[in-house]
């Protein structure tokens, strides 16, 4: 069976490359700096070989000794401390006829130089260049010697030898080598500390593992059916899924990859600076409700961002229901019971003392006021969702003992099929809740709250009036609002945009202004024609 090869870890890979990486910078620099050094030594030998040249060319004691009858004599001497002073390979001087008057190797002197003088004689110039002699392969520079009236009388000829060249070069490129191999076992150490860095920084995965991390998370938010949305520091949304990306389409809420929701934007920023999770609070996208849990995202101790899990109420409206309904018998019935309790010890009281008459009139008149409700219902209100809404705020208001009035004149029998009653419910309560609510706080058992209504025309009409304190004018524009609220406590300052939003989807119209009895008086219109 054939083996399979093992590929090579993340750590490996990283080391591997980079290392080759500064290798191969290195003996690139390392080639580039060798041809520098090389052409650097050659022309400093020889511009050297030149000045070496001119200086001889230039002596008196030479030039006057070309007239000797034996110039070698003077000359010789004057060439090899020139030569020995200035470590040349050779100092040669020689005549137009290329004859030398002095070599460091003496049986050359009155020999024929080596090379051709003709480019210096012909073109009265100096040259530098590479060659090979007697004296071996050499640097060389040849000037033209003058005399006092300009005429040229022979050539200073000065070379270098390339062995005292390459000599330096080995040094230099010694030292290069050493460098580089400080600087590549730097490269390899930083390699190993960098990869093993980055290793840690990814938990040690390997590339595949987090590919299928990302491809599992994705497919794992995709999957789930509420809308979820992670959001760093500053609110730029770094992951959501496709029921976020439906929901949050609206520029008011998301803008340009960017929440901008101011109450969103609280949320994130209590949840970021507490490093504390927020659940199940309300907020309205359009005209649904729905409840955000948001969590902090983590990372070495310190909060980076938050998680956004946001699920409409519609989607579990059939628990809500059913919770609502008990609670609301619930609370009709504990309101009843109460209520009953204190007239049946009324009652026993009566009977007693032996009161008869007095007992009887009470029973008669407490069944009266409970049929008179019943039946004023039944007649007046022909859709069944608003006479219990109704029934419930009656029996609610005995509890936390408020006068709730309707008005006997109302009248709700013609309401089309068009009108989305359940949504009108929604509006009702909140508004005769809230009218107890003032009425309570600002009057104790003196609290009254009103109700008339009437389908006559071509809208429904409902005007809901308490004692309350009212609202202040300054306040009027803010209280449907979402989030402005004059109570304390979280969660609140959404019942009356609930309501709001809700009338804008019946297309109908919210009025405040002050009642009869000194304080709110809300009047909604709904249209009866929705088409």
């Amino acid at each position: 069976m054939r083996r399979r090869i093992k590929k090579p870890t993340l750590l490996t890979q990283m080391i591997g490359f980079i290392s080759i990486v500064v290798f191969i910078t290195v003996l690139a620099e390392s080639v580039i700096f060798s041809t520098i050094i090389d052409n650097i030594t050659k022309k400093s030998l020889g511009n050297q070989a030149m000045t070496v040249a001119k200086m001889a060319a230039q002596k008196d004691k030479i030039i006057q000794a070309f007239d000797d009858a034996d110039p070698s004599l003077t000359i010789q001497p004057i060439a090899e401390d020139i030569r020995k002073s200035t470590g040349a390979g050779y100092v040669v001087i020689g005549n137009t006829q290329n004859i030398r008057y002095s070599h460091h190797e003496i049986e050359n002197i009155g020999k024929p130089m080596g090379t051709s003088n003709r480019k210096v004689f012909e073109n009265s110039a100096s040259i530098i260049y590479e060659g090979t002699g007697i004296s071996g392969r050499a640097i060389k520079a040849k000037t033209p010697i003058y005399n006092k009236d300009g005429v040229i009388i022979g050539v200073s000829s000065v070379g270098f030898l390339t062995d005292e060249a390459e000599k330096r070069e080995t040094e230099y490129r010694l030292k290069l080598i050493q460098f580089s191999l400080f600087i590549v076992l730097i490269g390899i150490t930083g390699a190993i500390i960098i990869a093993k860095r980055v290793k840690k920084l990814i938990f040690n995965l390997e590339p595949e593992e987090i590919s299928f991390l990302f491809k599992e998370k994705e497919a794992t938010i995709e999957s789930i059916r509420d809308a979820t949305v992670a959001v760093n520091k500053n609110f730029k949304i770094t992951s959501i899924n496709k029921r976020a990306r439906e929901l949050l389409k609206d520029e008011k809420v998301v803008k340009g990859g960017k929440v901008v929701n101011c109450r969103l934007i609280k949320m994130i920023e209590s949840v970021i600076q507490s490093k504390t999770s927020l659940i199940n609070q309300k907020f309205l996208f359009g005209h649904q409700l729905y409840l955000i849990d948001a969590a902090p995202i983590m990372q070495k101790q310190q909060t980076s961002g938050a998680v956004l899990t946001i699920r409409p109420t519609s989607e579990i409206e059939q628990i809500t229901n059913e919770v609502s309904q008990i609670k609301s018998i619930s609370d009709n019935i504990r309101a009843q019971n109460h209520e009953y309790l204190n007239k049946l010890n009324t009652i026993y009281g009566l009977i007693t003392l032996e009161q008869y008459d007095e007992a009887r009139e009470l029973i008669s008149d407490e069944v009266k006021e409970r049929q008179d409700i019943v039946v004023f219902l039944t007649s007046s209100v022909k859709d069944p969702f608003i006479a219990a809404c109704l029934l419930g705020k009656i029996n609610r208001s005995k509890e936390i003992k408020v006068y709730l009035e309707i008005d006997e004149e109302s009248n709700l029998a013609q309401i089309p099929l068009s009108v989305n009653t359940k949504l009108f419910v929604t509006v009702l309560g909140n508004i005769i809740d809230n009218a107890m609510e003032a009425a309570s706080k600002a009057q104790g058992d003196l609290a009254h709250v009103k109700v008339s209504f009437t389908d006559f025309g071509s809208d429904i009409i409902f005007d809901i009036e308490d004692n309350g304190n009212g609202v202040p004018a300054q306040l009027q524009e803010k209280i449907f609002l979402e989030g402005f609220t004059t109570k304390d406590g979280e969660n609140h300052g959404l019942g009356l945009a609930i309501v709001k939003n809700t009338i804008d989807l019946l297309k109908g119209e919210i009025y405040l202004s002050t009642s009869d009895f000194g304080g709110a008086r809300f009047t909604i219109i709904i249209p009866k024609d929705l088409v």
